[in-house]
Protein backbone atom coordinates (compact mmCIF):
# COMPACT_ATOMS: atom_id res chain seq x y z
CA UNK A 1 0.00 0.00 0.00
CA UNK A 2 0.83 3.25 -0.33
CA UNK A 3 0.33 6.11 1.98
CA UNK A 4 0.53 9.87 1.39
CA UNK A 5 0.34 12.41 4.12
CA UNK A 6 -1.34 15.74 1.94
CA UNK A 7 -0.70 19.16 3.53
CA UNK A 8 -1.96 20.92 0.43
CA UNK A 9 -5.46 21.28 -0.98
CA UNK A 10 -3.90 20.93 -4.29
CA UNK A 11 -2.02 17.48 -3.76
CA UNK A 12 -1.85 15.75 -7.07
CA UNK A 13 -4.70 13.17 -7.22
CA UNK A 14 -6.71 14.31 -4.42
CA UNK A 15 -8.98 16.19 -6.70
CA UNK A 16 -11.28 13.16 -7.77
CA UNK A 17 -12.72 13.81 -4.03
CA UNK A 18 -13.03 17.57 -3.88
CA UNK A 19 -12.46 19.97 -7.22
CA UNK A 20 -14.46 17.06 -9.58
CA UNK A 21 -18.24 17.29 -10.04
CA UNK A 22 -19.78 14.02 -9.81
CA UNK A 23 -20.59 13.96 -13.86
CA UNK A 24 -16.40 15.05 -14.17
CA UNK A 25 -15.78 12.11 -11.81
CA UNK A 26 -18.04 9.53 -13.75
CA UNK A 27 -15.61 10.18 -16.87
CA UNK A 28 -12.66 10.25 -15.32
CA UNK A 29 -11.08 7.18 -16.09
CA UNK A 30 -11.35 4.29 -18.54
CA UNK A 31 -14.53 5.56 -21.34
CA UNK A 32 -17.88 4.39 -20.14
CA UNK A 33 -16.78 3.42 -16.61
CA UNK A 34 -15.35 6.34 -14.57
CA UNK A 35 -15.49 6.62 -10.51
CA UNK A 36 -17.48 6.99 -7.93
CA UNK A 37 -17.33 7.92 -4.32
CA UNK A 38 -18.17 5.48 -1.62
CA UNK A 39 -18.56 7.37 1.92
CA UNK A 40 -17.64 5.01 5.90
CA UNK A 41 -16.34 1.98 6.05
CA UNK A 42 -19.15 0.02 6.51
CA UNK A 43 -20.69 1.18 2.97
CA UNK A 44 -16.86 0.78 1.64
CA UNK A 45 -16.99 -2.65 2.76
CA UNK A 46 -19.81 -3.65 1.16
CA UNK A 47 -19.06 -2.51 -2.22
CA UNK A 48 -15.52 -4.38 -2.03
CA UNK A 49 -17.38 -7.32 -1.01
CA UNK A 50 -19.29 -7.29 -3.87
CA UNK A 51 -16.35 -6.95 -6.24
CA UNK A 52 -16.37 -3.52 -6.90
CA UNK A 53 -12.83 -2.45 -7.48
CA UNK A 54 -11.08 0.86 -5.34
CA UNK A 55 -8.85 3.23 -6.86
CA UNK A 56 -7.99 5.64 -4.13
CA UNK A 57 -8.15 6.10 -0.46
CA UNK A 58 -9.20 9.26 1.59
CA UNK A 59 -8.25 8.68 4.95
CA UNK A 60 -8.32 11.07 8.15
CA UNK A 61 -4.60 10.42 9.89
CA UNK A 62 -6.48 8.60 13.17
CA UNK A 63 -8.87 5.54 11.24
CA UNK A 64 -5.45 4.35 9.32
CA UNK A 65 -5.05 2.27 12.64
CA UNK A 66 -8.74 2.44 13.57
CA UNK A 67 -12.25 2.15 11.49
CA UNK A 68 -10.32 1.98 8.40
CA UNK A 69 -7.64 -0.50 8.99
CA UNK A 70 -9.56 -3.27 7.75
CA UNK A 71 -10.28 -1.86 4.53
CA UNK A 72 -6.91 -0.71 3.80
CA UNK A 73 -5.32 -4.03 4.26
CA UNK A 74 -8.02 -5.44 1.61
CA UNK A 75 -7.02 -2.66 -0.87
CA UNK A 76 -3.67 -3.20 -2.17
CA UNK A 77 -1.94 -1.06 -4.46
CA UNK A 78 -3.81 1.82 -4.27
CA UNK A 79 -2.65 5.57 -2.96
CA UNK A 80 -3.91 6.05 0.48
CA UNK A 81 -4.33 9.68 0.81
CA UNK A 82 -4.78 11.23 4.83
CA UNK A 83 -3.72 14.33 6.58
CA UNK A 84 -5.84 15.98 9.33
CA UNK A 85 -9.46 16.31 10.01
CA UNK A 86 -9.66 19.83 9.54
CA UNK A 87 -7.53 20.02 6.37
CA UNK A 88 -9.77 17.10 4.99
CA UNK A 89 -13.09 18.77 5.45
CA UNK A 90 -11.53 22.09 3.59
CA UNK A 91 -10.74 19.68 0.64
CA UNK A 92 -14.29 17.66 0.26
CA UNK A 93 -16.19 20.20 1.96
CA UNK A 94 -18.08 18.41 4.31
CA UNK A 95 -17.06 16.21 7.49
CA UNK A 96 -16.27 12.76 6.28
CA UNK A 97 -18.78 10.09 7.50
CA UNK A 98 -16.67 7.68 9.93
CA UNK A 99 -13.30 9.51 8.21
CA UNK A 100 -13.05 7.45 5.00
CA UNK A 101 -13.69 7.97 1.56
CA UNK A 102 -12.92 5.45 -1.75
CA UNK A 103 -13.19 6.58 -5.10
CA UNK A 104 -14.05 3.16 -6.86
CA UNK A 105 -14.47 2.43 -10.50
CA UNK A 106 -17.43 2.51 -12.21
CA UNK A 107 -19.35 -1.44 -13.43
CA UNK A 108 -20.25 -1.55 -16.66
CA UNK A 109 -23.76 -0.95 -17.70
CA UNK A 110 -25.97 -4.49 -17.43
CA UNK A 111 -28.86 -4.56 -20.50
CA UNK A 112 -32.40 -5.08 -18.59
CA UNK A 113 -32.29 -8.64 -20.26
CA UNK A 114 -29.37 -9.59 -17.66
CA UNK A 115 -30.18 -7.97 -14.59
CA UNK A 116 -34.36 -9.01 -14.65
CA UNK A 117 -33.04 -12.75 -15.85
CA UNK A 118 -34.12 -14.16 -12.59
CA UNK A 119 -36.50 -11.35 -10.98
CA UNK A 120 -40.04 -11.68 -9.98
CA UNK A 121 -40.16 -8.39 -8.48
CA UNK A 122 -38.43 -5.36 -9.84
CA UNK A 123 -39.29 -1.48 -9.60
CA UNK A 124 -38.90 1.01 -12.43
CA UNK A 125 -37.80 4.41 -10.79
CA UNK A 126 -39.38 7.15 -13.20
CA UNK A 127 -37.37 10.49 -12.77
CA UNK A 128 -36.60 10.96 -9.47
CA UNK A 129 -33.89 13.49 -8.88
CA UNK A 130 -33.29 13.68 -5.04
CA UNK A 131 -30.36 11.69 -3.94
CA UNK A 132 -31.53 11.37 -0.59
CA UNK A 133 -34.81 9.20 -2.42
CA UNK A 134 -32.56 7.39 -4.46
CA UNK A 135 -30.64 6.05 -1.69
CA UNK A 136 -33.62 5.52 0.33
CA UNK A 137 -35.57 3.69 -2.56
CA UNK A 138 -32.72 1.01 -2.72
CA UNK A 139 -32.44 0.72 1.24
CA UNK A 140 -35.73 -0.73 0.87
CA UNK A 141 -35.80 -2.62 -2.66
CA UNK A 142 -32.81 -4.32 -0.93
CA UNK A 143 -34.87 -5.73 2.50
CA UNK A 144 -37.93 -5.72 1.25
CA UNK A 145 -37.50 -8.07 -1.39
CA UNK A 146 -37.08 -6.39 -4.85
CA UNK A 147 -34.98 -8.24 -7.48
CA UNK A 148 -33.89 -5.68 -9.66
CA UNK A 149 -33.70 -1.86 -9.94
CA UNK A 150 -34.73 -0.24 -13.17
CA UNK A 151 -34.26 4.15 -14.08
CA UNK A 152 -35.23 6.00 -16.46
CA UNK A 153 -32.39 8.32 -17.25
CA UNK A 154 -34.26 11.13 -16.01
CA UNK A 155 -33.33 9.83 -13.01
CA UNK A 156 -30.51 10.31 -10.49
CA UNK A 157 -27.76 8.52 -10.42
CA UNK A 158 -27.58 5.71 -8.03
CA UNK A 159 -23.50 5.57 -7.38
CA UNK A 160 -24.07 9.60 -6.38
CA UNK A 161 -22.00 9.93 -3.29
CA UNK A 162 -24.95 11.35 -0.77
CA UNK A 163 -27.25 8.17 -3.12
CA UNK A 164 -24.81 5.81 -1.77
CA UNK A 165 -24.30 7.36 1.54
CA UNK A 166 -28.16 7.16 2.57
CA UNK A 167 -28.61 3.39 0.99
CA UNK A 168 -26.07 2.16 3.06
CA UNK A 169 -24.26 0.28 0.41
CA UNK A 170 -27.78 -1.19 -0.86
CA UNK A 171 -27.24 0.14 -4.58
CA UNK A 172 -24.11 -2.69 -4.23
CA UNK A 173 -26.83 -5.42 -3.10
CA UNK A 174 -29.50 -5.05 -5.82
CA UNK A 175 -28.90 -5.31 -9.59
CA UNK A 176 -30.00 -1.63 -11.50
CA UNK A 177 -29.66 -0.45 -15.00
CA UNK A 178 -30.89 2.40 -16.90
CA UNK A 179 -34.03 1.82 -19.14
CA UNK A 180 -35.27 3.79 -22.34
CA UNK A 181 -38.49 2.71 -22.67
CA UNK A 182 -40.94 1.53 -20.13
CA UNK A 183 -42.78 -0.69 -22.36
CA UNK A 184 -39.28 -2.77 -22.70
CA UNK A 185 -39.89 -4.86 -19.36
CA UNK A 186 -42.80 -6.17 -20.67
CA UNK A 187 -41.33 -8.21 -23.53
CA UNK A 188 -39.56 -10.41 -20.46
CA UNK A 189 -43.32 -11.29 -18.72
CA UNK A 190 -43.35 -8.62 -16.28
CA UNK A 191 -46.73 -6.91 -15.61
CA UNK A 192 -46.38 -3.11 -15.09
CA UNK A 193 -48.21 -1.42 -11.89
CA UNK A 194 -48.00 2.15 -11.81
CA UNK A 195 -48.34 3.50 -8.14
CA UNK A 196 -50.54 6.39 -9.18
CA UNK A 197 -53.90 8.09 -7.80
CA UNK A 198 -56.72 7.41 -10.28
CA UNK A 199 -60.43 6.82 -10.97
CA UNK A 200 -58.99 3.69 -12.69
CA UNK A 201 -56.75 2.65 -9.41
CA UNK A 202 -57.01 -0.50 -7.39
CA UNK A 203 -56.07 -0.67 -3.74
CA UNK A 204 -52.98 -2.31 -2.98
CA UNK A 205 -54.35 -4.97 -1.11
CA UNK A 206 -56.71 -6.28 -3.99
CA UNK A 207 -56.30 -9.85 -3.95
CA UNK A 208 -55.66 -9.78 -7.92
CA UNK A 209 -52.72 -8.43 -7.26
CA UNK A 210 -51.74 -11.11 -5.70
CA UNK A 211 -51.54 -13.73 -8.61
CA UNK A 212 -48.76 -11.94 -10.86
CA UNK A 213 -46.22 -13.82 -11.09
CA UNK A 214 -43.51 -11.32 -12.20
CA UNK A 215 -44.27 -7.63 -11.66
CA UNK A 216 -42.88 -3.78 -12.32
CA UNK A 217 -43.60 -1.50 -9.89
CA UNK A 218 -43.99 1.90 -11.44
CA UNK A 219 -42.36 4.96 -8.71
CA UNK A 220 -42.59 8.77 -10.29
CA UNK A 221 -41.18 12.19 -9.00
CA UNK A 222 -41.26 13.93 -5.90
CA UNK A 223 -43.49 16.58 -6.94
CA UNK A 224 -46.02 15.54 -9.63
CA UNK A 225 -45.47 11.92 -9.97
CA UNK A 226 -46.04 9.76 -12.60
CA UNK A 227 -46.82 11.35 -16.15
CA UNK A 228 -50.30 10.49 -17.86
CA UNK A 229 -48.29 8.95 -20.14
CA UNK A 230 -46.88 6.12 -17.77
CA UNK A 231 -49.80 5.78 -16.38
CA UNK A 232 -52.18 4.97 -18.85
CA UNK A 233 -49.52 2.63 -20.63
CA UNK A 234 -49.38 0.31 -17.54
CA UNK A 235 -51.22 -2.66 -16.77
CA UNK A 236 -52.81 -1.77 -13.77
CA UNK A 237 -53.20 1.27 -11.38
CA UNK A 238 -52.66 1.07 -7.63
CA UNK A 239 -53.06 3.30 -4.74
CA UNK A 240 -52.22 3.27 -1.01
CA UNK A 241 -55.65 3.87 1.09
CA UNK A 242 -54.79 6.90 3.34
CA UNK A 243 -56.76 8.40 6.11
CA UNK A 244 -57.27 11.92 7.29
CA UNK A 245 -57.59 13.56 3.78
CA UNK A 246 -54.35 12.64 3.22
CA UNK A 247 -53.52 12.04 -0.82
CA UNK A 248 -49.89 11.14 -1.10
CA UNK A 249 -46.73 10.16 0.62
CA UNK A 250 -43.14 10.73 -0.32
CA UNK A 251 -41.97 8.50 -2.82
CA UNK A 252 -40.01 6.67 -0.22
CA UNK A 253 -42.85 5.53 1.88
CA UNK A 254 -44.76 5.22 -0.88
CA UNK A 255 -41.55 2.33 -2.13
CA UNK A 256 -41.47 0.87 0.88
CA UNK A 257 -45.17 -0.17 1.40
CA UNK A 258 -45.55 -1.30 -1.98
CA UNK A 259 -41.99 -3.12 -1.50
CA UNK A 260 -44.00 -4.97 1.56
CA UNK A 261 -47.28 -5.31 -0.07
CA UNK A 262 -46.31 -6.47 -3.47
CA UNK A 263 -43.63 -8.36 -2.48
CA UNK A 264 -43.33 -12.51 -3.62
CA UNK A 265 -40.75 -13.17 -0.91
CA UNK A 266 -43.73 -12.49 1.80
Amino acid sequence: MSIIRITSLTHPGVEIFSSLTEAEIRKKYEPGKGIFIAESPKVIDVALRKGYKPVALLCEERHITGDAADIIARCEDIPIYTGDRELLCKLTGYKLTRGVLCAMQRPCEESIDSICKNAVRTVIINGVVDTTNIGAIFRSAAALGIDAVLLTRNSCDPLNRRAVRVSMGSVFLVPWTWIDDIEDIKNLGFKTIAMALSDNSVSIDDPQLKTIPKIAIIMGTEGDGLPAEAISAADYVVRIPMFHGVDSLNVTAAAAVSFWELSKKR
